[in-house]
């Protein structure tokens, strides 16, 4: 049985630790508000701008004059992995959850016989991959010393990335994140930035044949000005950074409500610790009187 003051000292110091715990899910309590309001609003411009590159795509007579960026490179031998994580801990299964998800695909794409390179941005993410992921780690990013996220934090990424495709270093890219949700919840989400998701042609041809030979466009038809090509020239590397903003938004996010519910369990399991301590302390103070008493009085009895 530990003596008295072993139990103090180890009250004392859950104590602290309570009170650290309490400061940070106060602190992501506070930061959560404006990440999750910026996620928010990111999610309607996000969205749009990629249904318009769709639209725009499914009008392109023939998708051999379509950049690059949007049919692909004819290939998929090699897929560029995007691993969006925090740059600090202390928020529970949020950067696990990645990583996990990530060496899945790692394991999936290889045995598929397919060349995998990671671009990590984040402090977390590359140090767990590094253990054993070393060699396909191509690029990192820290984004430490930015106190908020702008949309200059992911123009760089994204003309990085496009560069590396037009080099010819890559034919797929995936974005891992994770996506808020809600307080409680956080879902990993992958993203293919890289070619363009169009829509299925049979799900147009459908939906042309419904509406008599016009596609369904809420009953306008668009004409392009200038020609469909030139204008996705332009949009899907701007789509590119706003994708790669837009993961940023949500992992940040993600990352404050998973540090402010992490660090609640961790300070309602301090409370629980420092109870049953407290409880301890008291019994074995009680027993240590009890026997001192019973000392006093066998003593007193022998004389």
């Amino acid at each position: 049985m530990a003596n008295l003051k072993e139990l103090k000292n180890r009250i004392a110091s859950v104590t602290s630790t309570k009170k650290i715990t309490k400061a940070m899910q106060m602190v992501a309590a506070a930061k959560l508000r404006r990440a999750q309001e910026a996620a928010e609003q990111s999610r309607p411009y996000a969205n749009r701008m990629e249904r318009m590159i769709a639209s725009v795509a499914s009008n392109l007579p023939s998708l051999d004059t379509a950049p690059p960026m949007v049919v692909g490179s004819g290939k998929d031998d090699v897929h560029l992995l995007v691993v969006v994580t925090a740059e600090r801990g202390l928020c529970g299964a949020f950067n696990s959850n990645i990583v996990r998800a990530v060496r899945r695909r790692v394991v999936e794409l290889q045995k598929n016989g397919k060349t995998v390179k990671l671009y990590c941005v984040g402090r977390k993410g590359q140090e767990s991959l590094r253990r054993d992921l070393q060699d396909l780690i191509v690029e990192y990013v820290t984004l430490r010393e930015f106190r908020h996220l702008s949309f200059a934090n992911a123009r760089p990424i994204a003309e990085q990335v496009s560069k590396m495709f037009a080099d010819g270093e890559f034919d797929v890219c995936t974005v891992y994140y994770n996506a808020f949700k809600s307080v409680i919840s956080q879902v990993v989400t992958d993203q293919q930035l890289i070619p363009v998701k169009l829509p299925d042609p049979e799900a147009v041809a459908a939906s042309v044949a419904e509406n008599d030979g016009a596609a369904d466009l809420g009953g306008a038809i668009y004409d392009y000005e200038p020609e469909e090509n030139d204008l996705l020239g332009v949009l899907v590397p701007r789509n590119m950074a706003v994708q790669v903003y837009r993961a940023l938004l949500e992992s940040g996010a993600a990352e404050h409500a998973a540090r402010m519910t992490s660090m609640d369990n961790a300070t309602r399991n301090a409370g629980d610790m420092i109870d049953g301590l407290t409880l301890t302390y008291n019994r074995t103070r009680q027993a240590i009187i009890t026997k001192e008493l019973i000392e006093i009085v066998s003593g007193a009895e022998a004389l």
